[in-house]
């Protein structure tokens, strides 16, 4: 091993465990364990010394089928999401997966379906980018990690949409933009997020921008559950904003995101 890849994999030893010592009890440490497998240890390995990663960081958030953590890039933040190969509720992700019409020739064995799903991810928020939702700009998937840019400032990453005060003309212009995104998904990008709701939106402080995250679920309008799960995410935003008095009915924003134009 020469001396430059010894010092990479250092400096990312050196950050899971700075990442462990966050961990406040010892189910969280279980599941820090359960992230950093040798196999993907040497995926991180091959990104670093391909340039893609510079430096790794702490933990961002922890979920219950992948961490996310802090990195440097050679000319960006990072995003890094690694999907735990041991405990991921690889069956939940069937429902998503099995039955995207992209996803036909997937083995239903957890390796496969983590792999996939993480592919699936990447090229979700390729297509919702590309038809002017604000996301994560994606950059690479690797087996069961995904590299996007990292979404924050001073490596803190921005407020989720239930941890943001809003006054309610605030409120109103969020939802607003909310819903032309969940329109673009639909008409644009032929997507339903599928697991949309104040757990999976960010906000921009500097001008209350929604950025929408964790789209690994996300469906083509061509799977069997699309409209059900369309259906879900237009309860979930209805519920969160009828605290600011938004009045909308599920069908009512159900035509807005089916509607050519808003």
């Amino acid at each position: 091993m020469s001396r430059d890849l010894e010092d990479k994999v250092k400096r990312i030893d050196t950050a899971k465990d700075k990442a462990r010592a966050r961990e406040k009890d010892s189910d969280r440490l279980k599941v820090e364990e359960n992230v950093f497998d040798v196999p993907t240890l040497k995926i991180l390995y091959t990104l670093s010394n391909k340039g893609i990663i510079k430096s790794m960081g702490g933990a961002i958030s922890t979920g219950k089928e992948a961490n996310v953590f802090y990195a440097e890039g050679e000319e960006k933040e990072l995003a890094i999401k690694i999907y735990r190969m041991a405990s991921s509720t690889f069956k939940a992700m069937d429902a998503y997966i099995m039955k995207d019409p992209r996803f036909t020739n997937i083995r239903n064995n957890r390796r496969d379906i983590i792999f996939a799903w993480t592919r699936k991810e990447l090229q979700n928020l390729k297509r919702a980018k590309s038809a002017g939702v604000r996301v994560p700009e994606p950059i690479i998937a690797e087996k069961n990690i995904l590299i996007m840019e990292f979404m924050g400032e001073e490596k803190t990453p921005y407020p989720l949409l239930k941890n943001t005060p809003l006054e309610n003309d605030e409120a109103k212009l969020v939802y607003d933009r909310i819903v032309e995104y969940m329109r673009r998904l639909y008409k644009e990008a032929n997507l339903v997020h599928a697991d949309l709701s104040e757990y999976n939106i960010l906000i921009d402080p500097a001008d209350t921008t929604p950025i929408f995250i964790d789209m690994g679920q996300s469906v083509t309008l061509e799977h069997p559950n699309a409209r059900e799960f369309l259906y879900r995410d237009v309860l979930n935003i209805l519920r969160f904003f009828g605290r600011y008095g938004i009045t909308d009915k599920p069908e009512e924003l159900l035509s807005k995101i089916q509607a050519e134009t808003t």
